[in-house]
């Protein structure tokens, strides 16, 4: 008997038991649905990440105040003085791929405007730092240099500032505000960027000069970091080898000695949280996968229970000719059958809920067309391996015992 003979005849024997069949692989298509959702949210999630740290800056640098020992106690790296203003002027003049640099200086407080107030951030930068992070000034303008050399009280907001404490839709632009009783004039207002993956607010900011920072709120001579962007991002490496070298020539640390800094990268970053999101993926997709093995013992026993309930038929049809690999072939088409049909219909019913019910939810999703690949070839294999034993049952029968059975 040719293959498609056998088809149709593993057609027909799956159509003669429609309800049967249909429970077979409602259990195949629950597991490929699930596997499918599950790979379409971490990669959503790797793909909303990278795309809101690319905001940020591929190229993006970060400068922190490293880890030191203290009396056999290792200190705090926030509570470190060793980014000083002599490091900042020293990148400025020998920086070679690196483009902006922006010390940072941060507090945090209570920002008021007549009645209303709000809890937030400053973070006190040079004139590089909206460009090095992206930000976009939306009404009137940046503080400049001479803001900077004159340490003066004004400052760019975010829109949840503007909304906190100008909620008649009042124009900031001018207006003073207070932030822990320092005066501050608004001179510019930031375009939105809603909130991150985090949960943070990105618009509830002050961005004030960092001689402002350092001489009229904090009354601190150090930087609590030093931001830089790269020339590209593919130089990034190159950058933080130039950085290294500034930094511990103008902080004279000896050869074997630690470096009293840490840079980081924001590709590094990427990766780091890429690797994370695949490491959760992987979990989702391994607890998902688990329904795919009780989905093949269930095709694996209906196979048993059909092989069973057909075995005069089998004996019938060795007595006029067909061979033990014959039947055998048969009845693992019809588990291929059982699989297949099932997965298909779970890769439907995957990719419907990943692009139109998970992003009710808040959830990113996007559905990698290689999980569909592998997919089918998973439900191939679970036809070929849990349709193995019945079919071999089928084939090792006695074809005289066989037509005896009742």
């Amino acid at each position: 008997m040719n293959i498609l003979n056998l088809f149709k005849v593993s057609v027909k024997a799956v159509a003669n038991n429609k309800m049967r069949s249909f429970l077979s692989m409602l259990g195949i298509i629950i597991g490929v649905a699930a596997v499918i959702i599950m790979m379409s949210i971490g990669q959503g999630s790797k793909e909303s990440i990278r795309a809101e740290l690319s905001t940020m800056g591929t190229n993006l640098l970060t400068i922190r105040p490293g880890a030191d020992m203290r009396g056999g106690v290792r200190q705090d790296p926030s509570a470190m003085q060793t980014l000083k203003m002599a490091d900042y002027e020293r990148i400025l003049r020998e920086k070679k791929f690196v483009t902006k640099v922006s010390p940072e200086v941060t507090a945090g407080g209570q920002a008021v405007y007549g009645n209303n107030n709000t809890t937030t951030t400053v973070y006190g930068e040079s004139t590089d730092y909206l460009d090095i992070k992206q930000w976009t000034v939306e009404d009137g303008e940046c503080f400049t240099d001479e803001d900077i050399r004159k340490a003066a009280k004004v400052c760019v907001v975010g829109k949840t500032i503007v909304d906190e404490l100008f909620p008649g839709g009042t124009d900031p632009i001018g207006k003073t505000i207070r932030f822990k009783s320092i005066p501050m004039r608004i001179v510019g207002v930031l375009k939105s960027k809603g909130y991150n993956s985090w949960g943070m607010d990105q618009d509830n900011v002050m961005i004030v000069p960092y001689t402002t920072v350092m001489k009229r709120i904090a009354a601190q001579t150090f930087f609590s970091s030093i931001v830089c962007s790269a020339m590209t991002e593919e130089l990034s490496d190159a950058a933080i080898e130039e950085l290294t070298q500034i930094l511990r020539d103008n902080h004279k640390l000896k050869e074997e000695a630690a470096d009293d800094f840490t840079i980081r990268s924001q590709a590094e970053m990427m990766q780091t949280m890429s690797s994370t999101m695949d490491t959760v993926t992987i979990i989702l997709v391994v607890a998902a996968a688990f329904s795919l093995l009780v989905a093949g013992i269930g095709i694996m026993n209906i196979m048993l229970v059909s092989v069973t309930e057909r075995t005069k038929e089998i004996g019938l049809r060795m007595a006029v000719g067909a061979t033990g690999p014959v039947i055998s072939l048969q009845f693992l088409i019809e588990s291929v059958l059982i699989s297949l049909t099932g997965g298909l219909l779970g890769i439907a019913v995957g990719w419907g809920t990943s692009l139109f019910v998970v992003p009710l939810f808040g959830m990113p999703s996007s559905v990698p067309i290689w999980a569909v690949g592998v997919s089918f070839f998973v439900c191939v294999c679970i036809g070929v391996l849990f349709g193995y034993i019945p079919a071999q049952k089928a084939a090792n029968m006695d074809p005289i015992e066989a037509i005896r059975h009742e």
